[in-house]
């Protein structure tokens, strides 16, 4: 009788000893799991916001859309894009509202994980749309990228200061050149004589290592995605 009880208390344990392993092994997979789960998300929200970030710096409205195409999140950019237009664009409805009557007459298609480009011509005129695949959202959002082509994106003055050297005068220069503003007009709005601006001008030109109007705006454009 008590080598039985011996023999049942073995089997008992070895089977406890196998549950046991069984319920860690379960465990562990799915703690394992949980935590690949956990870093894709974290990676796939970096790269939302690494998109929305350049955006942002560059002057482009972003929307981000969930599931259902509703507007999750946005930018100052967008709302002012919005208005422009002669929305109302102060809460998520609004600007989904506004998003869904702009592109109302133009056939496209907010896939998950992509971007679009929504190139606005003018207040009277149809966008252009141009759709970017890829994984670039987190998985069932969107990103709309809002361009309005009356709005030129500025470089910050801090980075140009800092980049090549520049004086504030020459830096506020650069801002008005950057958004389109002629140097003659530049001198008059600001009561300055044209020998002034073409001495800041010319001063522009050597700092950047650039040689013509054209070039040093291209360049801001450029620097323009910075922080």
């Amino acid at each position: 009788m008590s080598f039985i009880d011996r023999h049942n208390d073995t089997v008992a344990n070895k089977r406890h000893i196998e549950l046991s392993t069984a319920y860690g092994s379960v465990a562990r997979l799915a703690r394992y799991t949980s935590d690949r789960q956990s870093t894709a998300c974290a990676s796939k929200r970096r790269s939302l916001e690494s998109v929305t970030g350049m955006l942002d710096r560059i002057g482009c409205g972003f929307l981000v859309l969930n599931r259902e195409r509703k507007v999750v999140e946005w930018n100052i950019a967008a709302q002012s894009t919005f208005e422009r237009q002669g929305e109302t664009a102060g809460t998520a409805p609004e600007l989904t509202a506004a998003l869904r009557r702009l592109v109302a007459n133009v056939p496209t298609n907010f896939l998950p994980g992509s971007l679009s480009w929504v190139v606005i011509r003018t207040t009277d005129d149809r966008p252009v749309i141009l759709n970017e695949g890829g994984v670039i959202a987190p998985d069932g959002t969107s990103i709309v990228a809002l361009l309005d082509r009356e709005t030129r994106s500025s470089a910050n003055p801090q980075t140009l200061q800092k980049m090549f050297g520049l004086t504030s005068a020459e830096t506020q220069l650069a801002m008005r050149l950057a958004q389109g503003d002629a140097p003659l007009e530049i001198a008059r709005s600001w009561h300055l004589s044209r020998t002034t601006i073409r001495s800041q001008l010319a001063s522009l030109f050597a700092k950047t290592e650039t040689k013509r109007q054209g070039e040093l705006v291209a360049l801001l454009g450029r620097i323009s995605v910075l922080p």
